[in-house]
């Protein structure tokens, strides 16, 4: 198993829409780029009125989101599909990004709030994940929610929260 260190969040730089979704962005790293899979290990998007977490490659292969500072290989990568340079991402989105794949990926790697990181952070060319995208605000969602994890699930064992947490509808 890769040892990760840091969770990095990035944007698709596209509105959501039909044009533009987890489907759009894996056909063209898979068809357009020749990679083997889609970039990222997660995403989250909005399907129909709710936002989703979606499964990417898989967490035991380095991503293809990164370079920098051996980041693809360190990190865990999730995409949330939407341009947040235009404006932020909503509480609706941001809710299942953090209850269905951070906080999870932290109390599986022991990944402190502090490693959650933006493309932009190893990349100063980039903005990912937007302009507008607070990380911090991210950070202090987590820090109470993962105290609750670190109470109620044993120790060596991953337990998903999806199962225990309502969908978000859109905003």
């Amino acid at each position: 198993m890769l040892k990760r260190t840091h969770i990095m969040v990035h944007h698709s730089l596209t509105r959501d829409g039909s044009s533009a979704s987890w489907g759009a962005i894996r056909r063209y790293h898979v068809e357009t780029l020749g990679w083997r899979a889609i970039g990222y290990h997660y995403g989250v998007e909005l399907v129909g009125d709710y936002y989703e977490a979606l499964l990417g490659r898989s967490e035991l292969e380095r991503a293809a989101a990164c370079r920098q500072s051996r980041m693809n290989l360190l990190a865990l990568h999730v995409c949330c599909v939407g341009n947040f340079d235009l404006e932020p991402p909503s509480r609706a989105m941001l809710e299942p990004l953090v209850e269905l794949v951070i906080v999870p990926a932290m109390a599986e790697y022991g990944i402190p709030a502090e490693h959650i990181v933006g493309h932009r952070d190893f990349n100063t060319e980039k903005t990912c994940p937007g302009t507008q995208f607070d990380l911090e605000a991210v950070r202090r969602m987590c820090r109470p929610v993962t105290q609750v994890v670190k109470r109620t699930v044993p120790k060596g064992r991953v337990v998903s929260l999806q199962e225990r947490l309502p969908r978000r509808r859109a905003s």
